[in-house]
């Protein structure tokens, strides 16, 4: 029953991720370690392509090990949170509710990714990978 439900929650949440790499409100980080989680439970085969991932792999090596994400992984999400999202909202809409909500999104996203922990040689582990 739990691979029936884990394997469909790993893809929607690497879905999500992929869709955060290109969409500025969502961040990737938590919904690859989601992903991760829910395929380590389900198909061997797909968490063993997301660790091979040169994209996510290290990241998720870094969590499986340690608990932990890298500071250049936190300081990527937020940044490129910060600059696609603010763009969208200064130049891209014009009505105060989405820019209001995009802001409150940004927001949790940011929150989120802030609120992993992060490990002083997380660094050093994800250029060994």
């Amino acid at each position: 029953m739990k691979r029936q439900l884990y394997k469909p929650l790993g893809f929607l949440f690497l879905g999500l991720a992929l869709a955060g790499i290109v969409l500025p409100v969502l961040p990737s980080t938590p919904f690859v370690l989601l992903a991760a989680w829910f395929f380590a439970r389900s198909s061997e085969k797909w968490h063993q392509r997301l660790l091979a991932s040169e994209l996510f792999g290290p990241m998720i090596r870094n969590w499986e090990e340690q608990r932990c994400i890298s500071q250049r992984s936190k300081a990527i999400a937020i940044l490129s949170m910060l600059s696609a999202g603010g763009a969208s909202i200064a130049f891209a809409m014009e009505s105060t509710t989405l820019r209001a909500g995009t802001a409150l999104l940004m927001a949790i996203g940011a929150t989120v990714v802030l609120s992993l922990r992060t490990c002083p040689n997380c660094d050093r582990i994800t250029k060994e990978a």
